[in-house]
């Protein structure tokens, strides 16, 4: 039986490396950094400690007519930015509206507009309240605006899954059209979470990186010193087209989407299980469905936070599947990113195969990585041929991604392989 073949088209993003793809991916193999102070509303009264995070280079509002911006929550905008770049990478594809989806994932949704309308109510009453509110706070509507923007009507899917939400929403995205509900999809993720509330949480839970002194060095996955992950915002789309449909218009493929797994810890609502079980099931599921052997996979392109916990747990489980793996953290250059950290890494996971590079991980060379993980960590850019990538998307309440990313030079050889 024909499998279909899932390609990508189109990549956009606005992180907090760059305002678009170029210029995140060569700030990222140039060791750069995207996380800085940031000083939150009503900061020193809310007995915040000083705080760093991963805030946007460019500001999303700024590349929408000012009436449209002002109607939108700030997850939202980032969302709609990095669309429109994306969906003009891949040409701006023609295709039938009843064929062309929307899935885009966010963990939280539209927090600020929530937060700046209940101090509207508190303050001066319900009459202040904007009657736009609930459209500009509901998680879904990032992917509904986009729907809208370019006139999807093969369904409108939100994941919102934590940290894990990007990630399965491309993993939806590739399923929609392996079972031929459509041709075309734009998928991906969005957040812009950085609030008191948000950030209040995350200290009394003592996820936080204790290093603001120096935002730069603050987001330290692997190593040994690390104490926490640094809040990101942004956010990462791809366009997804069946193979069949790009080559009938002639489009540029810049990688295939091999292969996605999903699966869930069934453990705890924060924590992962600790034999790994169920990130093992999501990259043996993701592998098995790409046609590929543990040893075909150049590098892991991990999701490595910078948490004590969490970081150990995902290298035994690349260990149990991989043995001791090349493996590279975007998160120490842009932070956490939340509900888009699975998109934008899927994002460098499509550069790094088509460049033939994988990413330097930052923040390694003073404690050098954990004793307690035995990986092969990128530390300095090295450019060698990426045949095959796996990117881990893992997010709280045990909801595990991996999804594999393939070169479109050796796309015939491998549908011929991989077809049921």
């Amino acid at each position: 039986m024909h499998r279909t073949e899932v390609v990508v088209t189109g990549l956009g993003a606005i992180t907090p490396l760059g305002g678009d793809v170029e210029s995140t991916w060569n700030a990222l193999l140039a060791g750069g950094s995207g996380i800085r102070g940031v000083v939150l509303p009503g900061h020193e009264a809310a007995g915040l400690p000083d705080v760093v995070a991963g805030t946007m280079t460019a500001d999303p509002a700024d590349s929408l007519p000012p009436v449209r911006a002002r109607r939108l929550d700030r997850s939202q905008q980032a969302a709609l930015v990095a669309a429109a770049e994306a969906w003009a990478d891949a040409g701006a594809p023609r295709v039938d509206p009843d064929r062309l989806a929307s899935a885009i994932g966010t963990g939280i949704g539209g927090v600020q507009t929530l937060l700046r309308e209940d101090d509207a109510l508190e303050t001066a009453g319900a009459r202040r309240v904007s009657p736009r509110t609930v459209p500009m706070l509901m998680p879904n509507a990032a992917a509904a605006l986009i729907s809208i923007e370019y006139g999807a009507r093969a369904g409108v899917h939100t994941p919102v899954s934590a940290c894990s939400s990007g990630a399965e929403a491309i993993a939806l995205g590739a399923g929609l059209i392996r079972a031929g509900e459509a041709d075309v999809v734009i998928a991906g993720g969005t957040e812009a979470a950085i609030t008191p509330i948000t950030v209040a949480g995350f200290v009394q839970a003592q996820a936080l990186s204790r290093y603001t002194a120096e935002p730069a060095s603050a987001s330290r996955p692997f190593a040994a010193d690390r104490s926490g992950f640094v809040l990101g915002e942004g956010a990462a789309v791809v366009v997804l087209e069946s193979a069949e449909h790009a080559a009938a218009r002639g489009a540029r493929v810049r990688a295939v989407l091999a292969g996605a797994g999903v699966a869930a810890d069934a453990h705890h609502i924060t924590a992962p299980v600790p034999d790994g079980s169920g990130q093992i099931a999501a990259m043996r599921k993701a592998l098995a469905r790409a046609g590929l052997a543990p040893e075909q996979i150049t590098h892991v392109n991990a999701h490595a936070t910078g948490t004590r916990v969490g970081d150990v747990a995902e290298a035994r489980a690349i260990g149990k599947v991989f043995g001791r793996a090349t493996v590279t953290a975007p998160k120490a250059a842009l932070g956490h990113l939340f509900g888009a950290a699975g998109a934008i890494e899927a994002l460098v996971a499509v550069l790094s195969v088509e460049h033939g590079v994988v990413p330097p991980t930052r923040n390694l060379a003073a404690a050098g990585v954990g004793p307690d993980i035995d990986l092969d960590v990128v530390t300095e850019r090295r450019d060698v041929p990426q045949e095959a990538v796996l990117s881990n998307s893992f997010g709280f309440g045990g909801q595990n991604v991996s999804l594999v990313v393939t070169g479109a030079r050796h796309r015939s050889s491998r549908t011929a392989a991989t077809a049921p």
